[in-house]
Order: C-alpha cells, then sequence, then structure tokens
C-alpha cells in the first residue's frame, strides 16, 4: 500500500492555524480566513488558531513564532502579502522558518493559476516549507479565489500524507 493510501486509511483530524496578513483585513472583513476556515473544517480538520497581522516582516515573524512556540499545530495556512508589491513581505519573513522548503507547492499553485488567470499568475508567491519542528507552512495570495484553488486541488488533498510522512 503507498503511503497517501496509508494516510486516507487513518483518517484524522490535523489540528491546523490560519495567518491572514493585512493592513486593512478585520475579522468581519476577511473573506479568505473565512474561507479557510470552512474549508478545513469541511475537511474534517480542525483549527486551532486564527490572527490578522499587518503586512511587517516583524508582525508575520512574531506571529508565526508564537504558533511555533505556543500550538501543536500541524500546518500554518497563510493568506496574503505574497505578492510583488512594497508591502508583500510574506515568503520572505515565513521562509526564516523553513527547514526544507517544498518548492512543488509554489510551481503547480502558478500552473494551476495560469489555467484560471493567465500571465497574472507569475506575479505569485506562494511558497511552502516544513518547519524545523515538523509543522507545514504554506503562503497562498490574499484572494479567496487563490485559497480555494490552493487548498481544494494542494494543500488538503495531501495534508494527511504529509503529517503521517512528518510523524515518521
Amino acid at each position: 500500500m503507498d503511503h497517501k493510501s496509508r494516510a486516507e486509511e487513518g483518517v484524522f483530524s490535523a489540528p491546523i492555524a490560519i495567518l491572514t496578513v493585512s493592513d486593512t483585513r478585520t475579522f468581519e472583513t476577511d473573506e479568505s480566513g473565512k474561507l479557510m476556515q470552512e474549508l478545513i473544517i469541511n475537511a474534517g480538520h480542525s483549527i486551532q488558531y486564527y490572527k490578522i497581522v499587518p503586512d511587517s516582516r516583524i508582525a508575520i515573524k512574531g506571529a508565526v513564532e508564537s504558533i511555533l512556540k505556543k500550538s501543536q499545530v500541524s500546518a500554518i495556512l497563510v493568506t496574503g502579502g505574497s505578492g510583488v508589491s512594497k508591502r508583500d513581505v510574506t515568503p520572505e519573513s515565513v521562509s526564516t522558518f523553513f527547514k526544507r522548503e517544498i518548492p512543488g507547492f509554489g510551481e503547480i499553485f502558478r500552473a494551476l493559476s495560469f489555467t484560471e488567470i493567465g500571465s497574472a499568475a507569475m506575479l505569485s508567491r506562494a511558497v511552502a516549507g516544513q518547519t524545523r519542528n515538523g509543522t507545514f507552512i504554506f503562503v497562498l495570495p490574499g484572494s479567496t479565489h487563490a485559497v480555494k484553488l490552493g487548498l481544494e486541488k494542494l494543500v488538503l488533498p495531501e495534508l494527511r500524507h504529509l503529517v503521517l510522512e512528518r510523524t515518521k
């Protein structure tokens, strides 16, 4: 039996943290964060942490560090701050925690995006990696469309497999 089949066979709920990076969103207006919560819960996982932080290296790093120290989560899902504007510093801030990068995540996300939005997909700096303690971090753009695409096509189909491999 292959690894993925074993992961699907051993159904379990992975604890997840959500981090929205935005200077303008609030808990009431964070549609991407709400969509993440809905998709995660519908997939049978649990939300252990949800926070909105400003587009600031200090705020982003502080939030990730806090999650890694205080929470026992399998993954941190980050939305926002992954474009090319001056304020978009999420990939640089989060990747400092990576022990190992998962380059296929960003590559496939941009390829899937290209089929839907064309050349603008190259502006996405979606990244993923695994931290020193084994937690997976996925960074997605801030749009609800990007969150839906990234979670439904990439993160959620592989999450149990990733967590199973992590625990070996």
